[in-house]
């Protein structure tokens, strides 16, 4: 499993602060929780800091409902028992797309205590989808009777480049009307707990690394084909962020240097080929209404020769840029995520075609090319995961 990814919040704050090494004093007695109760004395012995220390930690993580205390007797003498609340504290998940909003709760065993996703309006602006999470929050916390006091912070997915030395969302975004705003500090005075922001994509490579089915890779890109085309990396075991966060722009990739103009300025880029809008104007010629991304599932599905056609032209475009992606980076797995992921083998067949097409021959041999197991849900738990991370919780 990665080692926890690093929001914006943490990378600017001074590592020899106060709140900083409480930060990592409090992970060390998560750790030792993680193998069951303790009591305070032995967390002191287990963890080498004072028993004054972990007294005043152990409150902090007993106001925000990640741990609870009873007393007990060890040696002789009375005591202070410590456990995790795997049930009673809860991660905040949230994935903003560009039509839609997912909400998650999770405990921090790992459990799906609910989740609902909404539609949004296409173009809305940041305002209107933080209000929306907010009232969806809400109401999950009401129906699964989780008080607010238990959550211990919310991951959130933005679909675009954010710059993670201002917490802002980079030109090129999905949504552009999100650009130059301060998302951590907005989102922070919206709900009122510890928030940490990160890419969709990102999200999604963390997400089959802790829940998926590949906790045991070290070397995997998560690529989410939808309205725009990103990617996540974990290499060498750790979330990849590159210089100022914005890396895996894989959608900007040039496949045809005299196609399309894309948002980004450029010509002939991967998402002008390959995105669900693409596909959705190629294909909605002709229809009564604009189809959408399950439409293009269903009829792909029913062997609809005009989307067949549109869906192989895509995969292997996408394929030829994941060629490129492999011959630099050697994955040993490719996950494919997004609306389109119940297409399965009929997007994956082209992908793989052009993967093996274009990367060096023992690269496209011993890569492994599958379909994300998360479907849609894959960037809201990557964004519950991340607070996983950032509490020193880690799946066992």
């Amino acid at each position: 499993m990665p080692s926890p990814s690093r929001s914006t919040r943490s990378r600017t704050k001074n590592p020899g602060s106060q709140s900083a090494l409480r930060h990592l004093n409090q992970q060390r007695i998560i750790e030792c929780l993680l193998n069951g109760p303790s009591t305070q004395a032995e967390l002191a012995r287990q963890t080498g800091l004072s028993t004054a220390t972990v007294s005043n930690i152990v409150k902090i993580m007993q106001d925000s409902g990640l741990a609870s205390t009873e007393p007990t007797t060890s040696s002789g003498r009375r005591a202070l028992n410590v456990r995790l609340n795997s049930n009673g504290a809860v991660a905040v998940g949230i994935d903003f797309g560009r039509r839609h909003l997912r909400v998650v709760l999770a405990s921090l065993s790992y459990h799906v205590i609910a989740e609902e996703s909404v539609l949004l309006p296409l173009g809305h602006h940041a305002e209107q989808g933080i209000q929306a999470a907010v009232a969806l929050l809400d109401k999950l916390l009401a129906d699964s009777g989780a008080e607010r006091t238990a959550v211990v912070g919310a991951g959130v997915g933005i679909p675009g480049p954010i710059d993670r030395r201002t917490s802002t969302v980079a030109q090129g975004a999905i949504l552009p009307e999100w650009v130059g705003i301060d998302i951590q500090e907005r989102l922070e005075e919206a709900f009122q707990f510890p928030i940490f922001i990160d890419n969709d994509s990102n999200l999604g490579a963390l997400s089959e690394v802790t829940w998926g089915p590949h906790s045991g890779i070290s070397n995997l890109l998560f690529m989410k084909i939808g309205s725009g085309i990103g990617a996540g990396l974990i290499l060498n075991g750790n979330q990849y962020y590159g210089n100022v966060g914005i890396t895996g722009e894989i959608g900007h990739a040039t496949i045809h240097e005299h196609g399309l103009i894309c948002r980004c300025g450029n010509r002939g880029c991967l998402e002008t080929i390959a995105s669900t809008t693409t596909m959705i104007e190629l294909l909605s010629r002709g229809e009564e209404r604009p189809l959408t991304p399950e439409d293009i599932v269903r009829k792909a599905l029913a062997r609809d020769a005009a989307t067949l056609r549109v869906v192989d032209d895509a995969g292997l475009a996408v394929g030829r840029a994941l060629g490129n992606v492999a011959n630099l980076i050697n994955p040993e797995v490719i996950v494919v995520g997004g609306p389109l992921a119940g297409l399965g083998d009929i997007l994956l067949d082209p992908i793989r075609r052009g993967l093996v097409r274009h990367a060096v021959p023992v690269i496209g041999e011993t890569t492994t090319l599958t379909m994300s197991s998360l479907n849609d849900r894959a960037e809201a738990l990557g964004a519950a995961a991340l607070v996983f991370q950032h509490a020193g919780i880690r799946r066992t």
